[in-house]
């Protein structure tokens, strides 16, 4: 009996020890993985909130080797960059990702499925290039156009395999309910499943547009730049990615300033964007 019990003990003891050792190393693993994010935040918070005023907002950028100026044109860029591929991409993907939920064992849908990933993996460069062949070239110019298809292609996948997975993870008891309500398939999606996931599919895009607005490759073919206040679709723009580039390669130390100030705002936009997804995944059903 008393052989009994001491076996049990060891038994504890052993998982009490296993139990914290690995509590530790998960402690250590998240440390790690904190620590550079912090020493990052920490140097462009030192490097660019000195160079943070009204008139880097509101201000165009001066002339080469003078002082001052502003980042105006480069904000309204971004923002006319990434609201026009989330109008470009979001449909699609959404689209995409019913499919592939709804008809997922079709061989259309493993194709699909297949080019989501294998397009996931793909070099940003590589998707820009493959933009200025197909948009740049034909149109004969670089365009706020052509830089938001660039970033439509990146965002498409990514939304198309979220949108997938959060249907899939909604109970299947809704849609038996709706089925046996007398709903037809299509309608039972759209109404009733699409909704229900409505959430999770808001932070993947929310996600997907923290990843594309701080994209600078592909814009170098598309949009390349402008100096200018512009938010046509067909003349070149600016964005913060392209003028933080522009401005790090400069010899000019105010431009240098300007660059962290300007990484530190893209840095906050995409916080800023991340805490919204994590707020909205929190409750997944709140508000179907």
């Amino acid at each position: 009996m008393s052989d009994g019990a001491g076996s049990v003990e060891r038994v504890h003891r052993t998982r009490r020890v296993v139990n914290r050792l690995m509590l530790t190393l998960t402690g250590v693993a998240a440390f790690v993985v904190v620590v550079p994010l912090l020493l990052i935040f920490y140097h462009l918070v030192s490097a660019g909130a000195g160079a943070l005023n009204l008139d880097f907002f509101i201000r165009l950028p001066v002339p080469v080797g003078d002082t001052g100026g502003g980042m105006l044109n480069a904000f309204v860029g971004t923002l006319s960059l990434v609201a026009y591929a989330t109008l470009l991409g979001v449909p699609i993907a959404v689209g995409a990702g019913i499919f592939l939920a709804e008809g997922r064992r079709a061989p259309l849908a493993t194709v699909v499925r297949f080019v989501a990933d294998v397009m996931n993996g793909i070099p940003s460069i590589v998707i820009g290039i493959f933009v200025w062949a197909w948009v740049v070239v034909a149109m004969g110019r670089f365009s706020l156009l052509a830089g938001s298809i660039a970033l439509a292609v990146m965002l498409i996948p990514m939304v198309t395999r979220t949108t997938e997975e959060m249907i899939r993870l909604v109970p299947r008891e809704l849609r038996e309910g709706a089925r046996a309500l007398g709903f037809t398939r299509w309608r039972t999606t759209l109404g009733i499943i699409l909704p229900a996931a409505r959430s999770g599919i808001l932070t993947g895009v929310l996600v997907a547009l923290a990843r594309i607005a701080g994209e600078t490759a592909p814009l170098l073919f598309t949009a390349f730049g402008n100096p200018f206040l512009e938010w046509r679709l067909n003349e070149p723009v600016a964005s913060l990615p392209l003028l933080i580039y522009q401005y790090a390669i400069s010899p000019y130390d105010d431009w240098h300033r300007q660059a962290w100030a300007a990484s530190l705002v893209l840095i906050g936009f995409v916080l800023m964007v991340s805490l919204a997804a994590r707020f909205v995944i929190r409750n997944p059903y709140r508000g179907s």
